[in-house]
């Protein structure tokens, strides 16, 4: 199958969280696009940043740096590196001032020379200031304007629509009056509107992400409530719909979720996701808590929406396996890194960075001989790298295989592809 149009764009993507006076670097510089109708695979060991990544691309955290670009318009960007660069040139300014006043104490002479520097000083800390709280109010003001634009264009498809349809009814009063209606609820929907809503989550751990003291009912319907859809019995009707396309029957509208095992909370959880009619879907490992049988159920299931919903994927996982049947094009993370990106064929056949090689001699096979003879390759990247003289950078190795690697590296690795 092939995909074009650019659906999501992650664009040097950072995610750091304060652990006292230093950062905890869980996603470091990322970058990846995702093309519609495509399903992209992430992949890494636990810790990697994998989840952080699908977290910060729907805005369940507020990303330090970088940009996220879903339709073409901005939706997530950086503030936090603005609001340190502020701070740090505070503390910088404030001690220079210091040093300059301790040396104003022991030499009286210089004191005009010395005033001067501070207000230099100053006028420099003030246009540090002034340049990165434009780029906060820039970055606040964008999204707030890509909200606006999204419910505009919502309302003036409604208009087109209704429209014609209101030219139709023209003779009819009553047919008029009920178009009418009809058009003023589904405007007063389209203005609670966001664009971010066009990409749903669906979370790892099926029990946690239910809320046990909802019906299913409830959980399922709660997106089309927050939307400012009133209308019960169209919402019974969604509910009951996207129960049966998930695999679950009617009955369970009215069961809350300790009533269901695990593979069914998380169709419900995938119901949950899909009855919003997203664009794009971000699975984080849907079925790692489920047993091996019922995740090949999930799996053909997320196929089967992605074929009739026409859903784009980003399908987080740490089995390259599953990912591998599931993904056209798969990302590696590595300790908060992307460090190689290539279709799923291709990554498998000729995988290029070690921590790949790592990963693939780690998927075991139902073969007893291949399991005698498999070994398992260790990835050690002090052993591996040597970035003390040149760094790396996210390079294009082959056309559409990028790897994290540097001169040297980059080097090797073209010449392993010949």
């Amino acid at each position: 199958m092939e995909h074009n149009e650019v659906l999501l764009k992650v664009d040097h993507l950072c995610q750091y969280f304060r652990l006292g006076r230093k950062d905890l670097k869980a996603v470091d510089d990322v970058s990846f696009e995702i093309k519609k109708g495509e399903s992209f695979g992430l992949v890494g060991e636990s810790g990697c940043g994998k989840t952080t990544t699908g977290r910060s691309i729907i805005k369940l955290y507020n990303i330090t740096s970088g940009n996220v670009y879903f339709k073409g318009e901005r939706i997530g960007a950086g503030i936090r590196s603005y609001q340190d660069a502020i701070s740090a040139a505070r503390a910088d300014a404030a001690s220079k001032i210091k040093a300059l006043r301790a040396e104003k104490d022991a030499d009286g002479f210089r004191k005009a020379e010395i005033q001067e520097e501070i207000k230099k000083i100053n006028k420099e800390l003030g246009d540090v200031v002034d340049r990165n709280r434009a780029l906060i109010r820039n970055a606040r003001a964008n999204n707030k304007d890509v909200d606006k634009k999204y419910v505009a264009s919502l309302l003036k498809a409604l208009e087109n629509e209704y429209t014609q349809k209101f030219e139709a009814a023209a003779g009819n009063t009553e047919e008029l009056a009920a178009l009418k209606k009809e058009y003023k609820n589904r405007c007063r929907v389209a203005k609670k509107s966001k664009l971010i809503t066009q990409i749903q989550m669906i979370f790892q751990d099926p029990i946690a992400s239910l809320d046990p003291r909802m019906t299913v009912r409830d959980i399922i319907a709660e997106g089309l409530v927050i939307k400012g859809i009133t209308d019960k019995a169209y919402i019974n009707e969604k509910v009951y719909e996207i129960l049966e396309m998930v695999g679950l029957v009617r009955e369970h509208a009215d069961r809350y979720p300790h009533e269901f095992s695990g593979g069914q909370r998380q169709r419900i959880g995938i119901a949950r996701a899909v009855i919003m009619q997203p664009e794009m879907i971000i699975a984080d490992e849907p079925v790692s808590a489920l047993d091996v049988s019922i995740q090949a159920q999930v799996i053909n299931l997320l196929n089967d929406l992605r074929e009739r919903l026409g859903l784009t994927i980003l399908f987080i996982a740490h089995d390259l396996s599953v990912v591998k049947y599931f993904s056209d094009r798969i990302g590696v993370m590595y300790f908060g890194k992307l460090v190689e990106l290539a279709d799923s064929d291709e990554l498998f056949r000729n995988p290029l960075h070690p921590y790949t090689k790592s990963l693939l001699s780690a998927i075991p096979l139902p073969d007893p001989v291949y399991e005698k003879q498999r070994t398992r390759i260790i990835y050690n990247p002090i052993a591996e790298h040597d970035y003390t003289v040149d760094t790396p950078s996210f390079r294009e190795i082959a056309p559409g295989h990028f790897v994290h690697c540097n001169d040297v590296e980059e080097k090797k690795y073209k010449q392993q592809l010949k």
